[in-house]
């Protein structure tokens, strides 16, 4: 781009979206646009301060991290500079004229939804543009290092201007023009009570020239006598500076950690828990991790930024280190400081660095033990934990095999013997259980109403047993990892055989020995006719009620595995399952008679058809010919008229 030349260019639509939202919804909230802008700044210094571990370069064109804030009543202007990493010409395009995070329609979405949610904004780094709720028209003049200056303006309506500019020094300059409704942002006093109220933490110096008046000094420092007042330019610092995860933790109010955690989660609920906490042994290190009140939209975005930040002896390393925490705790967000790693150790180092895994293993163990405080101590504020992050906690049971009973303590779960929306934990279950009873049985399904209408709880039904019941997709996935808990094993119960006691295992076998003496010509034919979809029938020492249900092998997968198979775009395994009747229903009698009377009839083969669909829908398995279905029940409905 040659000298003098203006870019203009146009907001991607999602950007102009969000403009129109923020400045006509969020209105009332005004005050954050300068917590943002400060926010940016301090990355911004952290990115370069990072850089400069490995190339002392980028310290020539200016030294002494800050952030300074200058205003100019006359202009009516508002200009944030800090010397962090700066921008290239790509970058101030990237950055400032498209939103390139993963998530951004979901946002979009929820905030057309709930246009006054000032909870949203930041959690995507769109911050920046708050700036146009308080300004006319916002400039942005930034230099990266060893780069050319550029100029981007925008009045925050239809899109951008570009052109070279003047700045010979690393860093950026964001020049607002303030609104005739947003005046008050030009006063001392409402800029010192902002950055109190957000931005006192920020460990880079927050720096304003204020105008004051003094009294001329003599030589010993004795006001002058009958000496004018002059004025006098004095730069002051806004911001205490304070790292607030090096204090003690008593001497902590809840109000500097609302305000803290609101700064590097970009929320603006207050956290529900804080973990704080000083480590010490083989490996040193501060811990200050907090625990949302809800979570953000990005949570099962897979590219989206997770992990703690990293401060080596209190110098910024990184804001997403994975590696600190495990992908089931990645809602977590905080600090970790130590001094036992290498300031200038690189990302790919860290992956493999034996003290940062210890420091993990740490962290991971002291959040599960404060997460069964909570639930042991403080239900119903665990409760609203596990409402927002069961779904993911659950997670772990898969990744985290060292943890694995830790965390299935943690979990909770709907009963046959609970009310909606109530839970039991896996000890209640256990503690509940029956002498005679080594297993815990779940059954799993979309929702309560289809799990309790499920023919596979009759049996349990009338023996009075408690069945947990599964109602998320990811049950599916994770419980077989957990295998067993406090030495019961854990079994769904539409699979294998179930399990009696003395007198009721006595009372099937009878049943099933009549049953076979009776029906066992007619449970061979049943075999044969559905032999291209099922691998056995047999009789049921499950059902009560229902005259069938389709049984899985111990090993089978059942149809909400399949369907999350063929969500990640996987043939699912083809699998034979087994039919099982109920020995005492007069359905089966009625299908005996037409057997006898005539094993040929299209209508026994329909009964029979119709019986295996029925279960299949039943399980939840989708039957293969629906309209074939429909045919054959409607046959049997006019030949019953007659």
């Amino acid at each position: 781009m040659t000298e003098k030349t203006v870019e203009k260019c146009e907001f991607k639509t999602e950007v102009s979206q969000l403009l129109d939202l923020v400045v006509h919804s969020l209105y009332s909230h005004k005050d954050i646009f300068l917590r943002e802008l400060i926010s940016n700044a301090s990355d911004a210094i952290d990115k370069i301060r990072y850089q400069s571990l490995t190339d002392s370069s980028v310290l020539e064109e200016n030294s002494g991290w800050q952030i300074k804030i200058t205003v100019d009543k006359e202009k009516s202007t508002l200009t944030l500079s800090d010397n962090g990493i700066g921008m290239t010409h790509d970058e101030l395009i990237t950055n400032l004229g498209t939103i390139a995070k993963s998530g951004t329609k979901e946002f979009l979405a929820a905030l057309q939804q709930d246009k006054n949610n000032v909870n949203l904004i930041g959690k995507f780094g769109v911050g920046f543009y708050a700036s146009f709720m308080v300004a006319d028209k916002v400039v942005v003049i930034t230099k990266a290092h060893q780069s050319d200056a550029y100029q981007w303006t925008s009045d925050g309506k239809q899109g951008f201007e570009l052109l070279p500019a003047e700045k010979t020094t690393r860093g950026t300059d964001v020049v607002l023009h303030i609104n005739a409704e947003s005046k008050a942002y030009l006063d001392e006093y409402e800029i010192r009570g902002l950055i109190k109220k957000y931005s006192d933490f920020v460990e880079f110096p927050i720096v304003m020239d204020i105008e004051r008046e003094e009294i001329p000094k003599d030589a010993e420092g004795n006001p002058k006598e009958n000496a004018q007042p002059e004025k006098k330019i004095v730069t002051e610092t806004l911001n205490s500076m304070k790292a607030i995860w090096a204090k003690p933790k008593n001497d902590i109010s809840q109000e500097e950690h609302n305000e803290f955690y609101r700064h590097i989660a970009h929320d603006f609920t207050d956290p529900l828990e804080v973990i704080h906490y000083h480590a010490e042994g083989t490996v040193e290190f501060k811990v200050l991790i907090y625990i949302p009140s809800q979570p953000p939209f990005d949570l099962f975005v897979r590219d989206a930024a997770k992990g703690l930040q990293l401060y080596i002896n209190r110098v910024f390393i990184m804001s997403d280190a994975k590696n600190l925490i495990p992908p089931y705790l990645r809602f977590l967000k905080g600090v970790v400081d130590t001094n036992d790693l290498p300031l200038n150790i690189s990302r790919e180092l860290l992956q493999q660095n034996p003290q940062l895994e210890k420091i993990s293993k740490n962290i991971v163990k002291k959040v599960l033990s404060s997460l069964k405080t909570m639930k042991e101590k403080d239900y119903d504020k665990y409760l609203k934990f596990y409402q927002a992050f069961g779904t993911v906690l659950k997670e772990g049971l898969h990744y985290d095999q060292a943890n694995r009973e830790a965390i299935a303590e943690l979990l909770l779960f709907e009963s046959t013997k609970t009310k909606n929306r109530e839970y039991r934990s896996l000890d209640q279950y256990v503690s509940d259980l029956p002498e005679d009873q080594k297993i815990i049985y779940f059954h799993t399904a979309e929702d309560r109403v289809s799990a309790l209408a499920s023919p596979y709880l009759e049996t349990f039904r009338k023996q009075n047993r408690e069945v947990l019941l599964m109602l998320e997709a990811i049950d599916e996935i994770v419980l077989p990892d957990l295998f067993e808990f406090k030495g019961k094993q854990l079994k769904a119960i539409s699979k294998g055989e179930v399990e009696l006691n003395d007198e009721e295992k006595k009372t099937a076998e009878a049943e099933q020995k009549k049953a076979s003496e009776t029906y066992q010509d007619l449970l061979s034919y049943i075999q044969s006719k559905l032999a291209a979809n099922i691998k056995e029938v047999r009789f049921s020492k499950r059902l009560t009620e229902s005259p069938a249900c389709i049984v899985l092998d111990e090993m089978g997968m059942t149809r909400q595995m399949q369907d999350l198979f063929k969500a990640m775009g996987k043939e699912a395994p083809q699998q034979k399952n087994i039919l099982e009747l109920n020995p005492n229903h007069s359905l089966l009698a009625k299908i005996d008679n037409l057997f006898k009377a005539d094993p040929t009839s299209e209508k026994l083969t329909d009964y029979i058809v119709l019986l295996y669909d029925q279960s299949l829908l039943t399980a939840g398995f989708k039957i293969k010919d629906p309209m074939a279905f429909s045919k054959r029940l409607t046959d049997l409905m006019v030949a019953g008229e007659n």
